[in-house]
């Protein structure tokens, strides 16, 4: 399975410029703990960077910074790592692992973003994989049982 099909389209955007209190009210309006940061050109998102919940609490309010001064440019994480929509999902939770992160922006042959792949969608895929093998076992075990009388 290629993480195209498995990452969520529906990705919350933010520019660069943007105020970091109003980067936190989208995360809090729609129920995320991230948003891609994007450069626009027409109707193209490019990912250039992402900031997390965690970026705020650890960059804005641990440092005692007055929020409404801060830009989401001056939070986010600089080095943007991505995937390709066509990779597969074992290449993606290596980098995941590699990288130490916990979101993957996931972007088109363009470049442009296409979604996000979070370790909760990989989490959701896995154990609905590892059900359905259990109900495998389960429908065999059943039939020899039948079969035996």
């Amino acid at each position: 399975m290629n993480i195209g099909e498995l990452c969520n389209r529906e990705t919350i955007i933010v520019l660069k410029d943007e105020n970091i209190v109003e980067a936190a009210k989208l995360m809090r309006h729609y129920h995320v703990g991230d948003l891609i940061v994007v450069s626009k050109s027409e109707d193209v998102n490019t990912p250039i960077g992402i900031v997390t919940d965690r970026d705020i609490v650890m960059e804005v309010v641990a440092n005692n910074a007055d929020p409404k001064n801060v830009k989401v440019s001056e939070v986010m994480s600089q080095e943007l790592v991505t995937a390709s929509q066509e990779e597969g999902i074992h290449e993606c939770i290596e980098r995941m692992r590699t990288y130490g992160i916990r979101r993957l922006p996931v972007v088109d042959k363009e470049g442009c973003l296409a979604g996000i792949l979070s370790v909760d969608d990989i989490l959701e895929f896995l154990g609905e994989e590892v059900d359905t093998l259990i109900g495998l076992f389960y429908k065999e075990k059943r039939s020899e049982i039948d079969k035996m009388g």
